[in-house]
């Protein structure tokens, strides 16, 4: 097991890696839309978090070797289901092919109030 750990995304916020490398297989922590160059939660519209998240996953995927187009499974954690349509609409440009198996469910709250 080799544990993952990049500048390029924000610290964890717990006792957790960034990401983790096993059995050839690389697994990232849950994300929320924390900007690694301040350390601040983006307070904005869903998109923006949205765009901020999935590059943090990014920044811990390339650290570990690989890239987005190598993802098989997401598991999404909305706070809205409103957000969905949304959500997509950003989604879809870090997948633009052969995007991965996904699960989409509301939650009642995120760390930080994300």
């Amino acid at each position: 097991m080799k544990i993952i750990h990049t500048t390029d995304a924000p610290e964890a916020i717990g006792p957790y890696s960034q990401g983790v490398i096993a059995a050839n297989l690389v697994f990232t922590s849950g994300q929320i839309a924390i900007d690694p160059a301040t350390n601040r939660f983006l307070d904005e519209d869903i998109k923006a978090q949205t765009e901020r998240v999935l590059k943090n996953i990014s920044a811990i995927l390339e650290s570990a070797g690989t890239s987005m187009k190598n993802v098989v499974l997401c598991n999404v954690y909305l706070k809205n289901l409103d957000d969905f349509a949304a959500f997509n609409d950003v989604y879809e440009k870090f997948f633009p092919e052969n995007p991965p198996a996904r699960v989409t469910v509301e939650v009642k709250n995120l760390p930080k109030d994300a």
